[in-house]
């Protein structure tokens, strides 16, 4: 029966990606102006993944939308923890954003080209000559009044904490003279059950990991998430990037581990 419904799933995702890919042909084919493609690129990746978490059976708590609400109209650099696939829709569900990615991914076979017509920026953290041209373009983007989102772990977690963030593209957030929203995501039942060191690996996704086992295991399972937004680090000009980086990784920290310190009293 398991196998039944991962079937019915994979074909739902692939119903998914051909209307994704089928808007985004369109978007691209209509629209030559940079901004106004992005912005339609945007919108139809929140569409696709507002889809994909109903798809993968994702019951997502978002608390404190309100700080989402107050920052409407307004241009600000999303960061939160990483260690799903799963983080992108989760984020993506709720706010039409522009996602920073590694050109590694963009070369990935299938989700390569997701990413490529999502809208998304790309830096290559192997190479550091391009840096400055990187916080460039992406400042670019966000003054143009774009919601950045960006995953500053040094490395891959499988999510049971939070490693330390990568400070340059912090830059970013300072010459935009925009707002730093942190945000906390943690995955709290799998099939009913609390996520655990045993069944840790089903939901996180890191270097090493085949991306096909992966998500054939995701596939017929439930899953609760929560979003929690922090409260956001406004623009402040004596305040640098490594000082933003910091402020902002204390504040997810101390999220994600308060869940586990409010479910050990439980």
């Amino acid at each position: 029966m398991k196998w039944i419904i991962k079937i019915l799933q994979v074909l739902w995702h692939i119903i998914i990606l051909c209307d994704f890919f089928a808007r985004s042909f369109f978007i691209r084919l209509f629209n030559r102006d940079s901004v106004k493609r992005r912005q339609k690129e945007i919108k139809n990746t929140k569409r696709a993944a507002n889809w994909f978490l109903r798809s993968f059976n994702v019951k997502l708590k978002v608390k404190n939308p309100e700080l989402l609400a107050r920052l409407t109209g307004e241009k600000y650099l999303v960061v939160s923890n990483h260690s799903s696939f799963l983080d992108i829709f989760i984020l993506g569900a709720v706010e039409k954003y522009v996602f920073i990615t590694s050109t590694q991914m963009s070369e990935t076979p299938v989700l390569g080209s997701i990413v490529r017509n999502g809208g998304c920026l790309y830096t290559d953290r192997k190479k550091k000559v391009n840096l400055p041209q990187e916080i460039k373009r992406f400042t670019e983007v966000l003054s143009s009044g774009f919601k950045v989102v960006l995953f500053p772990e040094q490395a891959g977690t499988d999510g049971s904490t939070v490693k330390e963030f990568w400070r340059s593209l912090f830059q970013v957030a300072v010459d935009a003279g925009s707002t730093v929203l942190p945000a906390c995501i943690r995955y709290k039942r799998l099939d009913g059950k609390p996520i655990t060191d045993e069944n840790r690996s089903v939901v996180s996704w890191y270097e090493g990991i085949n991306f096909l086992k992966y998500y054939w295991n995701l596939m017929a399972r439930k899953l609760e998430a929560e979003l929690c937004f922090l409260d956001p680090l406004e623009f402040d000009p004596t305040r640098n990037r490594s000082e933003l980086s910091d402020l902002a990784y204390e504040r997810v920290r101390d999220a994600f581990h308060s869940y586990d310190a409010q479910y050990n009293l439980q």
